[in-house]
């Protein structure tokens, strides 16, 4: 995973756990093959595996070793971590044939002649001291870490620093889709929806972020977000002077509301379309925020196109066509690209009327945006610009060709 996890500490189990790797591979090194192959036997002999995703292998609490070692206890066991721990072993095995691997051959095969002349009580000694090691080597599961991270939010004295490190194990935590779909099921939705009201900005952020990462793409969370009206809350972030926060909140929107009807009812009740009009109007806002705004445009107007749905009327108001017209002249082509690509799709839309976008001026500034693009000095940016253009060209023509009918139909009126 390419997120770093912060650094706990209190995490001082886990420091004596790494020292115990240590030892399990210094012990495997003064083993022979032989004895490393039992080593690996008696991990296939444990209790049924509960594997940790997604290099859950640090979490922020205030719970001691002890505590939680008695929680596993009381939950049935705990689990040998197999991913990504003492250094990115993707197994024990694996773990074990590394150690293997980087011992001396002639070493390992004076051992192997001697560990012939041991008795069976001694080898038998030999595999118990294996097997309590690995049993020493056991951590809590996805689900635990969840947990500790959830108590650590639900306790009202923690620190900010604390707080934010459980907020950062959630984090990564709900990226897999059984985790997000658990989140709500083990009472972590409510607290880390409770923190977008927080005082300190990094903490709504990360809460917001999380809140994006565990609906996305997925159907239930949202319903279950949606149900406890964060929507509301995400869309007054939008609002926020702090472009970090205000992006979060947008992608967390983005994720809540994308190809969901209901989400997208939620957010035209909740005003969002005046959020996103504040977005593309101001001359303030981060471009990069824009950017986001005008991609979350051309997201909703492509599901309105393909599911046949008309529940964002907003979308082809002339006030809001104007806007997104405007952007055009913002000269940045990535932005002007996703403008581009909004506009197509909103041109696009039924609703849409052609009328509407050439009394904002959209010819004119389809042609300026021409001019613009063929003035540019860099080689690099001729490429790129030659993209852009010719998208340009395909939105000018779709643009005429749904303008024309529209021309007719108003010269006919007016003759009638």
């Amino acid at each position: 995973m390419a997120k770093a996890r912060p650094r706990s500490e209190r995490s001082s189990h886990r420091r004596r756990i790494l020292l115990l790797v240590v030892s399990l591979l210094s012990a495997v090194l003064l083993l022979p093959a032989a004895t490393a192959s039992a080593a690996v036997a008696v991990a296939a002999e444990g209790d049924g595996e509960n594997r940790s995703r997604g290099a859950a292998t640090q979490w922020a609490t205030g719970k001691d070793e002890g505590e939680l070692a008695a929680e596993r206890e009381a939950a049935g066991g705990g689990s040998v971590v197999e991913d990504d721990f003492a250094g990115g072993f993707g197994s024990l095995d694996s773990m074990l044939q590394w150690a293997i691997g980087n011992s001396d051959p002639g070493r390992l095969k004076e051992e192997a002649a001697d560990v012939q002349k041991l008795s069976e009580d001694e080898l038998l000694k030999r595999r118990h001291e294996i097997k309590d090691l690995m049993e020493k080597l056991k951590m809590p599961s996805d689900a635990d870490l969840m947990k500790i991270a959830i108590a650590d939010l639900n306790n009202a004295s923690i620190s900010l620093e604390d707080r934010q490190r459980a907020l950062q194990e959630l984090l990564i935590l709900v990226e897999p889709i059984d985790n997000a779909n658990d989140l709500d099921k083990i009472g972590g939705l409510v607290p880390v929806i409770q923190d977008l009201n927080n005082a300190n900005e990094e903490i709504r952020i990360t809460s917001a972020w999380i809140l994006g990462t565990a609906s996305q793409n997925n159907a239930l969370v949202q319903s279950q977000i949606l149900g406890y009206g964060a929507l509301a809350r995400l869309v007054k972030m939008g609002y926020s002077t702090s472009a970090k926060e205000a992006a979060k909140a947008m992608y967390a929107i983005s994720a809540l509301i994308r190809n969901n009807v209901n989400g997208q009812e939620a957010f035209t009740s909740e005003n969002g379309n005046a959020m996103l009009q504040h977005i593309l109007g101001s001359n303030s806002v981060d471009v990069r925020l824009q950017k986001k705004a005008v991609f979350l445009i051309t997201d909703l107007a492509d599901f309105q196109l393909n599911s046949g749905s008309s529940g964002l009327p907003f979308l082809s108001e002339r006030v809001f066509l104007k806007l997104v017209t405007d952007m055009l002249s913002t000269f940045d082509l990535d932005l002007q690209e996703k403008v581009l690509l909004a506009i197509r799709s909103l041109l696009k839309l039924p609703s849409t009327d052609a009328m509407d976008l050439e009394s904002c001026g959209l010819d004119s500034v389809l042609y300026r945006l021409g001019v613009q693009l063929e003035e540019l000095p860099s080689e690099e940016q001729k490429e790129y610009a030659g993209e852009v253009d010719a998208l340009r060209r395909e939105v000018e023509m779709l643009f005429q060709q749904k303008l024309k009918p529209g021309t007719a139909t108003a010269a006919l009126q007016m003759l009638g």
